[in-house]
């Protein structure tokens, strides 16, 4: 629940292959002595109230966070769109009253603390549907916030129209965009790739963040 009162949910979108990472939970990977999981966590938890981790497989590797771990609802691991639709079902049977869904790329350790506040600001602004957050001139619609009642709306674009990006679908509705700096760094920064991940090293050892 965000400071306001208002009702949200979030989920941790783990459910990728990590295939530029080299395969495995690129998310369990250490950053600064502790996984990136823990960098993201420490980060989500104050800004939403039900926390969910979508991900594949045994959910045991996950056992230590204490969260319910759910997998994709639509098959075939069918990118982060999949995982949206995963949280927003877990939402509705499982979170009574919450009326949105916030998601977080869970290889992102840097995200902004207000995230989901610039969202949900952006979503009332605009008078909009959902929202993203963009840094840099460049859209993250991983980063996002999802209004509950579109859930049916997304089941039937994946599996009737076979949608699976995310810009696809959230162009059928109206889209707001929180803006954030980039200033000392990229809050959005990804560990996608073993290099990437010795950079947000240097970025975490650095004072930066």
């Amino acid at each position: 629940m965000t400071t306001d009162g208002t009702p949200i949910a979030g989920v941790l979108l783990a459910g990728g292959l990590s295939r530029r990472m080299g395969g495995g939970d690129k998310t369990l990977r250490p950053l600064g002595g502790r996984a990136v999981l823990d960098w993201v966590l420490e980060r989500a938890r104050g800004q939403v109230g039900p926390l969910a981790i979508n991900a594949n497989g045994d959910p045991a590797r996950f056992a230590a966070y204490g969260l319910p771990v759910i997998p994709d609802v639509v098959p075939g691991f069918a990118g982060p769109l999949a995982g949206v639709l995963t949280g927003l079902d877990w939402a509705a049977s499982h979170a009574p009253g919450v009326e949105w869904v916030a998601s977080f790329a869970t290889d992102a350790p840097f995200i902004p603390r207000d995230l989901v506040a610039r969202l949900l600001g952006a979503v009332a602004e605009d008078g909009a549907d959902l929202a993203c957050a963009a840094s840099g001139g460049q859209q993250h619609p991983v980063f996002g916030l999802w209004p509950v009642r579109l859930r049916l709306d997304l089941r039937r674009a994946m599996l009737e129209d076979g949608i699976r990006k995310v810009d696809v679908w959230t162009a059928r509705h109206r889209l707001a965009v929180a803006e954030f700096g980039t200033d000392p760094i990229d809050p959005f920064f990804n560990a996608n790739r073993p290099d990437d991940l010795a950079e947000a090293e240097r970025l975490a050892q650095s004072g930066a963040i």
